[in-house]
């Protein structure tokens, strides 16, 4: 089981001379560590340590402890919040689709690519459907070039056994 890194705060602090930092920031000077709670405790206010256990003399701040620990976790939480997560969606075509499927699927691909995603586009080969993989290249290239305005092609279509695959990003904006 590991601690946890405490910050000593008001009574924790083991020092007899602290150097006090005031709530906005001003050094206040070396003080006994009576005084300096004492200063705390009036302006309602904690006394928390700043620096090591081992400086000398140990260098204290007067805070509202609890505030600053939900100003931190705050803003930790919006960071994360604000992390846009890369994902690939896929889109499954045949040599043999037609142009009602083909339509509602280029649809689909366009919001993928609206919505920051990359797409796998893959074109599967049944049985002697391979011997003509001309038409699922064909068919990569007629999507290519509906979407070059707002894709680009990250990886060139490859077949990869009875797969033809391409890769597409949305083109990066200047703002």
């Amino acid at each position: 089981m590991s601690k946890k890194n405490i910050t000593p705060i008001n009574e924790k602090i083991r020092a007899e001379e602290v150097m006090l930092i005031g709530a906005n920031g001003e050094k206040m000077g070396i003080l006994p560590f009576s005084e300096a709670l004492k200063s705390a405790s009036s302006a309602s206010l904690d006394l928390v340590q700043v620096s090591p256990s081992d400086a000398n003399p140990i260098v204290c701040k007067l805070l509202d402890y609890g505030k600053h620990l939900f100003d931190k976790k705050k803003s930790v939480s919006s960071t994360k919040v604000k992390v846009k997560r890369n994902t690939t969606k896929e889109i499954k075509f045949r040599p043999t689709t037609d142009v009602g499927d083909y339509n509602i699927k280029l649809k689909k691909i366009k919001s993928f690519i609206l919505d920051g995603d990359k797409t796998k586009i893959s074109v599967r080969f049944r049985g002697r459907e391979i011997l003509n993989s001309d038409m699922g290249l064909d068919l990569l290239n007629k999507l290519r070039l509906e979407l070059e305005e707002i894709a680009q092609v990250d990886q060139e279509p490859s077949l990869e056994g009875r797969q033809l695959l391409m890769v597409l990003s949305p083109i990066k904006r200047k703002s």
